[in-house]
């Protein structure tokens, strides 16, 4: 270990850029899929990860070493493998929350111009997908809409359909009740007349 606090600390940045720098390259010239984690002596943490998925590249790993360890697993549970898995899944969170923070616009100072131009790409990939849900909920929203006024001006026409044949329907009623009553006057005033004249004879 470089005992001069300065020169460890220059050596860290650089060898850090480097780091970093190769596993970049691994990831575009391999099509390697690569998650870097980084902490300073300070506890400051720096990564890389490809497309800027660390989330999707931990459970990878995740998944893999449960698998590993459910093959070499022993009978015995050790206090070490706790230990273990207690700080792996802290370094997890600790990348999520600050993955967290970043989204948010926090604490960004500590990014690189690459790493900010990796946040500013996931943050454009995530509004246009947020934008696309939105577009498809409105246009199904619009077409439900369509749907429940086409039912109802279907009803309505039905409805003014009925309303109709029901008006003739008393019409044609009122009609045959006046034919029945002026046939019954006529009746009437044919049966009387003969029944005057012989009276007046």
């Amino acid at each position: 270990m470089i005992e001069n606090k300065i020169n460890r600390q220059v050596t860290f940045s650089k060898r850090r850029s480097g780091l970093l720098k190769k596993a970049h390259e691994i990831s575009v010239l391999c099509d390697a899929e690569v998650g870097l984690i980084v902490f300073s002596t300070k506890g400051k943490l720096f990564e890389y990860s490809t497309d800027s998925c660390m989330e999707r590249i931990l459970e990878r790993y995740e998944r893999y070493s449960y698998a590993e360890r459910q093959l070499n697993a022993t009978d015995i549970e050790t206090p070490g493998s706790w230990s273990l898995e207690h700080a792996k899944l802290k370094a997890r969170l600790e990348v999520l929350q600050r993955n967290q923070r970043h989204y948010a616009g926090e604490d960004l100072d500590s990014l690189s111009r690459k790493e900010l131009q990796n946040l500013e790409h996931q943050l454009d990939s995530a509004l246009k997908h947020i934008r696309s849900r939105k577009n498809q909920l409105m246009h199904e929203s619009i077409s439900e809409l369509q749907k429940k006024d086409k039912a109802l001006q279907e009803q309505n026409n039905n409805l003014s359909k009925q309303v109709k044949e029901r008006e003739k329907e008393i019409a044609q009623q009122n009609q045959w009740e006046q034919q029945s009553h002026d046939h019954l006057n006529s009746s009437s005033f044919v049966m009387s007349h003969p029944l005057n004249s012989l009276h007046l004879g």
